[in-house]
């Protein structure tokens, strides 16, 4: 199992319980304790817990909001999006993501990745580099709680009014930080994705932003679990010939993956 798998199981466990015990986790990663002190010593350096006598708890500022959404965030589906998505994101690159479920799981993933790479660049070997190795942009409060404490990743949030029940920031405010920033990706949670009419949301003023956000970017990736494939919403986003990748679950039909992939769209089904 490698660094990063582990580091994903042993924060899934640290989330869903709260706290972790060396002996406990290692039995379940099939790891040694040894494995597991050295990881849960390297997650506290980067703030993502705080370790205690034989074991790590749940760092408050970064958990306290995202655990709102367990529930999903735990969905095998969103966590492989999740990992798929932050592969197609390069070291250096400004990173726009909006509110949902499945752009915190990939937040998380960034972070994560940033991580590691900022391991990296403390090889011999590596080139002498500094700073952050992600800008990431976001209009969500919840992501923006998961990343304001990584170093490793440079956080920009935008103005707004807040949405309790998406924890998004919508308004002039938002669109006025959103005009003055460029993008290297968009990356988008989305409440519906259909052929003709394209990506959809519920709320009127979250779909306004989330269309800046395609606008400010250069290349735009949805992230959705295939439940939403065919299913509208109240408010459109943008049609699909502004989507370049699509990423999504095992789940999805292969006439609707044909479909997508003939409007010019690189599916990834993981």
């Amino acid at each position: 199992m490698s660094k990063h798998d582990r580091w994903s199981k042993l924060l899934e466990l640290l989330a869903g319980e709260g706290r972790i015990e060396v002996d406990d986790a290692a039995a379940a990663l099939g790891v040694s304790p040894a494995t597991i002190r050295r990881d849960l010593d390297e997650l506290a350096e980067q703030q993502m817990l705080v370790r205690t006598r034989g074991g790590a708890i749940a760092h408050g500022v970064s958990y306290e909001l995202p655990l709102r959404y367990k529930s999903s965030r735990h969905a095998p589906e969103k966590q492989r999006i999740a990992t798929a998505v932050a592969g197609m994101i390069a070291d250096g690159d400004v990173v726009g993501l909006n509110g949902g479920t499945t752009t915190t799981e990939v937040a998380r993933a960034l972070a994560l990745r940033a991580g590691g790479s900022r391991e990296g660049r403390g090889r011999r070997d590596a080139p002498e580099t500094s700073g952050p190795v992600f800008t990431v942009v976001t209009n969500a409060l919840n992501i923006a709680g998961e990343l304001a404490v990584r170093p490793q990743v440079k956080l920009v949030v935008t103005g707004g009014v807040a949405r309790p029940q998406t924890y998004e920031l919508v308004g002039p405010l938002t669109v006025g930080v959103l005009n003055e920033v460029v993008l290297d990706v968009a990356v988008l949670g989305v409440d519906g994705v259909e052929p003709e009419l394209g990506l959809m949301t519920h709320q009127e003023d979250e779909a306004g932003v989330s269309r800046l956000f395609t606008e400010r970017a250069r290349r735009v990736i949805v992230v959705t679990d295939s439940s939403k494939m065919g299913k509208r919403a109240f408010a459109r986003i943008c049609g699909l010939d502004r989507v370049d990748v699509l990423v999504t679950d095992s789940g999805l039909p292969a006439e609707t993956a044909a479909r997508l992939t003939d409007a010019g769209i690189k599916v990834h089904a993981v």
